[in-house]
């Protein structure tokens, strides 16, 4: 972590003493005082530091709209107390730290903003007083001037005085008319006197004047000191800006390891629900193993009442046996008594008598084997209860790590979500501080077919620090014109390289705005490769298809989080200023479309705007997608139908301007957040000179269209750069069309493609010039897209 000292801005050089510089304020105002009331109006002096004006209301820190509309000024106080402010945050609070940063950046940008209107002032009064001062030498130089003149006019008079007094002298000493001597002597004498007095007020005024000459500079002197010192404020509070970026960057790969630790969670909570799983069918078969000891403990008691049964049913036999062996042994005695019976029945008896005991015998054994086996099923019984206890034990602790696990399950998709929540915020912050309308540059390489390549290139890249991957550097005629753009990608760079630079402008559309990139170029610049590539090639597949791609794998890993998407399709071409349906099924063929004047499908297709700047095809055909197939079978359908022809340029030139749009709907069902975001991929047709590509007939009425709609794109962009009121977007049907992605609240990107051949220079220069003029555009700040319904499921796609 940096120090405590890397993070603190450099203290205000307005915090100084400079006591020996200052002059004392009551004399100061004599001086003003003075100055105005000698001079009339010499400019307002400037306001003191700790003056307030109205403060800029509130807003966030994400927006600058608030903190642009009104002028904020800081006193002394409270710039010290920004400069000295120590950030607070957690160790690992990554988004409390940037939310803290932003807001600290934000705060200084005004401190600076508002040390630059000072130093203006100082400017300003500086002015002022080095005019003050140059009035004041003057009007001093004037009145020395004048005062010379008057002591030259004084001493000609004394003179001239002097010899009349002589020659009055002279009179009187003849005793002639000495009373008009003595009244001449008086005159002269009161006129010597008034001189005098004269003389002295003029040395009096003058040394007034040189006293406020050197007041003035000394405040020269000082504005002078106080400009130098807030100029090396300046530079160290630069300095300072240069390292919160650092700071910024730092807190960038925070977030990129907070994504990984992210991540590690998500496979975490995969590796947690599969032991959940696994518990459940633990769990299940515990379940049914209860149920069978439950289904056997009943049996056993059931054959226990059975066997209790018989037990009963044994004994009651028993008695009964007793009683007839009582019976008989009565009837022995009573036979005995009466000897009245024969020995053969007595002996019948005795064999009945041993009968029933061996039947008795074998009753008490087989009681002895039912008490023995009551005994068995007891114990079964008390060992299946001591298992039914320990499962209910274990059903319960697995129910108790269930409910953890899902509490953790719970609280890792909160944090996912507030993750994700943070992603997009930042995601969007960054996009929106690197500009809502961006300008890409690419050369192609040189092809066979362009002619002589052992010429000097025509094309340079800049290696200094500032503009390294920034800069390009065209020459023509010898002379070198050189143009800085946001990105630009030299002739070996592939179409993945192209596709992460646009990447993360991509996934903005899924979170909920509108995204709009075109290609713009000359005939045979490669735009139609940046956008589309080759379809037989996956490692040359274009920036159309690489888009779609990466919208629905985003999309798909987001259903874990709850979000379920919804994706329309349409294409569509403006070809001689008609606009063409290339998903319509009764579409005739691309040869049959460049000698057709009117719309197809019999259809007439209007654009209109509503009042949430969407834009809408009226009868265009929109198409339900879900997967990277259906799309890809959409653009071979599309760019079979779309109007191609051959010139001098290229073999196979776009003749019309070719417009993809996606729109897509997302639902959160655990938040109920819905967002609509819409992405727009253009491939404009190449501008390019009748003379070169030698066009006739019906390829010339298509080149003066293209030229005439690339014209009138230009003029769009001139005004919007001029900041115009008026803005001609209806002049074609392309500017109406993608008026919301160049005025509205969009966010654009535009690839102007270059050709490296030295015959096509001065096209090359048009481009740049006018790829240039689109880069100091400023459209609104975008907006995010978000419902609080659900979407229509017919509906119209708009192009916003």
């Amino acid at each position: 972590m940096a120090s405590r000292n890397q993070n603190r801005a450099p203290r205000s050089p307005f915090t100084k003493k400079s006591s020996a510089d200052e002059v004392p304020v009551d004399k100061r105002r004599r001086i003003e005082t003075r100055k105005t009331d000698a001079q009339g109006s010499m400019g307002r002096p400037r306001p003191p530091l700790s003056v307030r004006q109205e403060a800029a209301p509130t807003s966030d820190i994400g927006s600058t709209e608030g903190s642009e509309c009104a002028s904020v000024e800081f006193t002394k106080e409270e710039v010290e107390a920004l400069l000295n402010e120590k950030l607070k945050v957690k160790k690992f609070d990554h988004k409390g730290k940037a939310d803290q940063l932003a807001d600290y950046t934000k705060r200084l940008k005004l401190c600076i903003k508002w040390f630059q209107q000072v130093e203006e002032g100082h400017i300003l009064e500086e002015e002022k007083l080095r005019n003050a001062f140059s009035s004041a030498e003057q009007k001093c130089t004037d009145t020395e001037v004048e005062m010379k003149n008057k002591v030259d006019e004084l001493n000609a008079a004394d003179s001239k005085l002097r010899e009349d007094i002589a020659t009055l002298e002279k009179e009187s000493c003849k005793g002639r008319i000495r009373e008009d001597a003595i009244t001449s002597h008086r005159r002269e004498k009161e006129a010597r006197d008034a001189a005098e007095k004269l003389q002295a007020s003029l040395s009096v005024e003058l040394e007034k004047v040189r006293e406020e000459k050197l007041v003035a500079e000394q405040r020269v002197a000082s504005s002078e000191d106080l400009y130098n010192r807030a100029q090396e404020y300046n530079k160290s509070l630069q300095q300072y800006n240069s390292k919160l970026q650092s700071d910024l960057e730092h807190t960038t790969e925070s977030l990129k390891r907070v994504e990984d630790e992210k991540r590690t969670v998500v496979e975490t909570l995969s590796n947690s629900r599969g032991h959940n799983k696994a518990l459940q069918d633990q769990l299940t078969s515990l379940k049914a193993s209860l149920d069978d000891a439950l289904k056997q403990k009943e049996s056993l008691v059931n054959e226990l009442k059975c066997l209790r049964g018989e037990l009963q049913q044994v004994r009651d036999d028993r008695v009964r046996h007793v009683r007839e062996i009582q019976d008989l042994k009565d009837e022995v005695v009573k036979y005995k008594e009466y000897t009245g019976k024969s020995c053969a029945e007595l002996d019948t008896l005795t064999r009945k008598s041993k009968a029933v005991e061996e039947r008795c015998s074998s009753q008490r054994m087989q009681i002895d084997t039912l008490k023995h086996e009551l005994e068995a099923a007891n114990e079964k019984l008390k060992m299946a209860d001591l298992s039914a206890s320990e499962t209910r034990t274990e059903f319960e602790e697995n129910k108790r790590i269930v409910r953890e696990l899902q509490d953790r399950l719970a609280e890792a998709e909160l944090q996912i979500l507030e993750g994700e929540n943070l992603r997009k915020k930042l995601h969007n912050t960054i996009l929106e501080l690197k500009g809502n309308i961006r300008v890409f540059c690419r050369v192609r390489p040189l092809l066979p077919d362009d002619g002589n390549t052992t010429e000097a290139p025509v094309i340079s890249y800049p290696t200094s620090t500032e503009t390294l991957g920034r800069g390009i550097d065209l020459v023509q005629s010898g002379q070198k014109y050189p143009f800085t753009f946001d990105k630009v990608f030299h002739h070996e760079t592939s179409q993945q390289d192209v596709f992460v630079e646009i990447s993360q402008l991509v996934q903005s559309a899924l979170d909920g705005y509108k995204v709009c990139i075109f290609a713009y170029g000359q005939t045979g610049s490669g735009k139609t490769y940046t956008m589309m590539g080759r379809q037989d090639a996956p490692e040359q597949k274009g920036l159309i298809p690489r888009s779609l791609e990466q919208i629905f794998q985003a999309s798909q890993s987001l259903q874990a989080q709850g979000w379920k998407y919804r994706m329309q399709a349409s294409m569509l071409e403006i070809y001689n200023e008609n606009i063409r349906d290339l998903l319509c099924t009764s579409r005739s063929s691309g040869a049959d479309l460049s000698r057709t004047e009117n719309g197809v499908c019999g259809k007439q297709y209007t654009i209109k705007h509503d009042a949430n700047g969407n834009t809408h095809v009226s009868d265009l055909t929109i198409v339900d997608v879900c997967s990277i197939k259906e799309i890809s079978s959409l653009l071979q359908q599309a760019g079979n139908s779309r109007s191609v022809g051959k010139t001098q340029m290229n073999e196979q030139s776009s003749r019309s301007h070719f417009v993809f749009t996606l729109r897509i709907s997302g639902m959160n069902e655990n938040t109920e957040q819905q967002v609509q975001g819409v992405l727009n991929l253009i491939d404009l047709a190449g501008s390019e000179r009748l003379s070169r590509s030698g066009a006739t007939g019906e390829r010339l009425k298509e080149t003066q269209a293209i030229n005439k709609s690339l014209s009138s794109l230009s003029d769009v962009i001139f005004s919007l750069a001029k900041k115009e009121d008026h803005v001609p977007f209806r002049n074609s049907k392309l500017t109406y069309l993608l008026q919301p992605c160049l005025g509205g609240d969009s966010k654009t990107l535009m690839v102007v493609n270059i050709s490296p051949d030295a015959s096509s220079v001065g096209e090359s220069l048009c481009s740049l010039r006018f790829a240039a003029r689109v880069n100091a555009c400023e459209i609104g700040i975008p907006r995010r897209q978000t419902t609080t319904t659900r979407p229509p499921s017919d509906s119209r796609l708009s192009y916003g």
